[in-house]
């Protein structure tokens, strides 16, 4: 039943975990059952079949031949990164919420999350709610409209669905980042294609612009702005026009303007990469999490949807029973990132010790500079491997009176998980991007004499198959 790089056509009758639509194939006496992220119930899609098992396969959706009829088509322009733009927000909802309690009971082995549950905290806003988005450039253009591919052609916006070389041109707003912006988007692309500079071309690493990422501060609605591009042609490129271009767009919600020279042949925006030039205004804009301000660069590390991220951390921070904590008693924020729980956590609870450990430097520089903005000096933050730090301070164990945890999406490793537990805290609050992950973790926490006592689902990320979770485990 099928084999690999195979192009079929399946109905999608089912959704699954992670937003993985589900189709099944009749056999004999039973069904094949086929995995398609990104798909939905009732579409009929055409997908490439991608991994082969023997009861089951796995397939890169390439096209959705018919709606389901769930779906609403609305003037949002369909993009990779927003695959369910067409499905009422509340429909998304329902699905994730059922998809995502099912698979952490699974993995979990906890039969009875039902009973924790506290609900699931919806986006405020479903449309706009992005405060970062990355535009590609490519002379390789897929046409919307008619399907064709040109190959000199001058393209801005998204990658095209299952391909890493030929991009989508954004015609009018996806949906998914500020309305203005990406209504003007095609006016940005015409000027500049009448510089007479290629647009990069993937394949044979060569052009000019590659890449245009954009910051929002929902606070202020202001816009930081950064053209990344090669060097080749660089003395062709005039900067001050483009600034000019830019802030007769925008006027005065343009906080900033920058131009990164990146000529790694990685297909990447990490300014990191090149040489950065502030051309216009700041190179940060700041934003509002519970009355706390952060300062953002282009590269810090930020919760995409701020609004709802405030959510989120509110009700994990309530998790954690501060009010039940003794004074200066310490507090762990593991896999803290920017420090924005821990922050949270010290205005509340100024009395508290807290340490904050990230093995990203950035991050942790990010951290220190907006605790000191917000005069928040409780605070400890060490850049340092979370796993590294706890086999280091063995002193610790029987000292922490609660923690949280908000790991990448692939969990923790065992042994850190294992660091983790000897601690003995009373109180772990684990935040997951993954809950399959975190599902996992749970289980080893179960046997280790943890038991969930909360257990609340955040959808960070509608119009897509992501969501957030936070659980709350009690020493028994």
């Amino acid at each position: 039943m099928f084999s690999k790089g195979e192009i079929v056509e399946l109905l999608i009758t089912a959704y699954g975990f992670g937003g993985r639509g589900i189709a099944k194939v009749p056999i004999e006496d039973s069904h094949f059952v086929v995995f398609i992220d990104n798909t939905f119930p009732g579409q009929l899609v055409r997908a490439k079949i991608d991994v082969k098992r023997k009861n089951h396969a796995e397939g890169k959706l390439l096209e959705v031949l018919t709606r389901s009829v769930d779906e609403k088509v609305s003037d949002f322009q369909e993009i990779s990164g927003g695959p369910y733009i067409y499905v009422p927000p509340q429909l998304q909802e329902k699905v994730k919420e059922a998809a995502t309690l099912d698979t952490f009971s699974r993995i979990s082995g906890c039969k009875n999350i039902h009973e924790k549950y506290d609900g699931f905290i919806a986006s405020p806003h479903h449309y706009f709610y992005r405060n970062k988005m990355e535009y590609s450039f490519s002379s390789i253009e897929h046409c919307v409209l008619t399907g064709e591919e040109k190959d000199d052609a001058f393209a801005l916006g998204f990658k095209r669905r299952g391909t890493w070389w030929k991009v989508e041109s954004l015609n009018k707003p996806s949906g998914l980042f500020d309305e203005e912006w990406e209504s003007k988007l095609i006016n940005i692309r015409e000027f500049l294609h009448k510089t007479n500079l290629p647009a990069w071309h993937p394949p044979k690493k060569e052009g000019f612009f590659r890449h245009i990422v954009i910051r929002k501060s929902f606070q202020s609605n202001l816009l930081l702005v950064n053209l990344v591009s090669s060097s080749i042609g660089l003395n062709k490129f005039d900067r001050k026009a483009f600034v000019a271009f830019i802030i007769s767009q925008f006027g005065d919600r343009i906080a900033g303007i920058q131009h990164t020279i990146n000529d790694n042949v990685a297909d990447r925006a990490k300014m990191e990469n090149g040489e950065t030039k502030l051309l216009y205004g700041k190179a940060v804009i700041e934003e509002t999490i519970n009355h706390l301000r952060f300062e953002i660069s282009m590269e810090s590390f930020f919760q995409t949807n701020p609004l709802c991220a405030e959510l989120l951390y509110k009700r994990a921070i309530d998790y954690l029973g501060l009010e039940d904590i003794s004074s200066n008693s310490v507090v762990l924020d593991l896999f803290c990132g920017t420090g924005t729980i821990a922050q949270l956590i010290a205005k509340r609870n100024q009395s508290l010790t807290i340490l904050g450990v990230d093995i990203v430097e950035e991050a942790i520089k990010d951290a220190r500079r907006n605790a000191a903005i917000n005069g928040l000096h409780s605070i400890q933050f060490i850049p340092l491997d979370v796993g590294k730090f706890l086999k280091e301070h063995p002193d610790l164990e029987g000292k922490i009176a609660a923690l949280i945890l908000d790991p990448p999406r692939a969990g923790i490793a065992p042994k850190t998980l294992q660091k983790v537990i000897n601690l003995g805290a009373k109180v772990i609050v684990y935040i997951s991007c993954n809950p399959s992950t975190q599902a996992r973790d749970a289980s080893l926490l179960i046997d280790a004499g943890y038991s969930i006592e909360n257990y609340s689902l955040v959808d960070q990320f509608p119009h897509t198959g992501h969501i957030e979770s936070i659980a709350k485990f009690v020493k028994k």
